[in-house]
C-alpha cells in the first residue's frame, strides 16, 4: 500500500515534467534535392533529373498538423528525342529545352504520429510519417535548342521568355528529430501546372486542350530539408490550460 501511494504520488510530477519542456511554433531551414520534368517529352518520372534548393517555412499549429511555405530554386531539362510518341511538328526537327525553375507553395502537412521528443508532448515521436497538399505558384523561363519546327503559318516556332502558372501540389515523406531543436525531412513531392509551356513549346500534337491540368506540364521533386525550431511557446500561458 505504501509503495502503490508512493507511485500515484510522483506519477502527477512525472506527467509534468515530461511536457514542460518548451514547445516551439515554428521551423526555418532549407533543403537540397533533385528535380524532374514530366510532360509532353518527359522519357520517364525519374529522367533528366536537376538539381533543386529550397528556402523551407513551417508553423506548426499542433504535433499532428503544420502549415508550410517553400521557395524553391532550379532547373527542368527535357528533349523530343526521348519519347517515342510521335509529335507532327517535331518528327524531323527534334528540340532540347532548359528551364530556370522558381517555385513557391503552401502545404498542409499531416503527421501519421505526434511529432516531437516526447518530452515537450507526451506520446510524441521522433520519427512520422506525412503527408501534404497545397497550392502555390510556378515561374519558369524555358529556352529551346535545335532546328525550330514551324508553325501553321509558316513561322518558327519560339519559346515564351517566360511562363508563369499556379501549381496543385502533393507530397508525402517521413520527418525526424535529430536533436531537440533540429529536424530532418525527406519527401517526394508532385507539382502538376496550369500550363503546357514549362518545356516551351504548347500542344505539340497540334491538338488544343481544355481544363486547368489537362495536359500541362508538371514536375516532381525529391527533397532532404533541414529545419531549426523557433519562437517557443509561453509555459504559463500553455500550462494554464492544464
Amino acid at each position: 500500500m505504501v509503495l502503490m501511494a508512493s507511485i500515484t504520488c510522483h506519477l502527477p510530477l512525472v506527467t509534468s515534467s515530461a511536457q514542460d519542456d518548451t514547445e516551439y511554433r515554428m521551423e526555418i531551414g532549407g533543403g537540397l534535392g533533385l528535380q524532374t520534368y514530366q510532360g509532353d517529352f518527359s522519357g520517364s518520372i525519374i529522367s533528366g533529373m536537376q538539381p533543386m534548393a529550397a528556402i523551407v517555412a513551417k508553423y506548426k499549429s499542433n504535433p499532428r498538423m503544420a502549415w508550410s511555405a517553400q521557395l524553391g530554386f532550379g532547373q527542368l531539362k527535357g528533349s523530343s528525342k526521348d519519347v517515342k510518341t510521335w509529335f507532327p511538328a517535331l518528327n524531323a526537327n527534334p528540340v532540347d529545352f532548359k528551364t530556370s525553375l522558381t517555385s513557391f507553395s503552401l502545404r498542409y502537412e499531416y503527421n501519421f504520429w505526434p511529432f516531437g521528443t516526447g518530452q515537450e508532448y507526451l506520446g510524441a515521436k521522433p520519427l512520422t510519417p506525412f503527408m501534404a497538399a497545397g497550392i502555390g505558384l510556378a515561374f519558369a523561363s524555358p529556352k529551346l535548342s535545335g532546328t525550330m519546327p514551324a508553325a501553321e503559318n509558316g513561322t518558327p516556332i519560339e519559346a515564351p521568355s517566360s511562363v508563369a502558372a499556379g501549381t496543385l501540389n502533393f507530397a508525402f515523406g517521413v520527418k525526424y528529430k535529430v536533436a531537440p531543436r533540429l529536424n530532418l525531412t525527406a519527401e517526394w513531392a508532385m507539382s502538376f501546372t496550369g500550363t503546357d509551356k514549362i518545356d516551351g513549346i504548347k500542344d505539340p500534337y497540334g491538338i488544343a486542350s481544355s481544363g486547368m491540368f489537362k495536359n500541362n506540364d508538371s514536375f516532381s521533386t525529391l527533397q532532404l530539408s533541414l529545419t531549426y525550431d523557433i519562437w517557443a511557446k509561453c509555459k504559463t500561458c500553455h500550462n494554464d490550460f492544464e
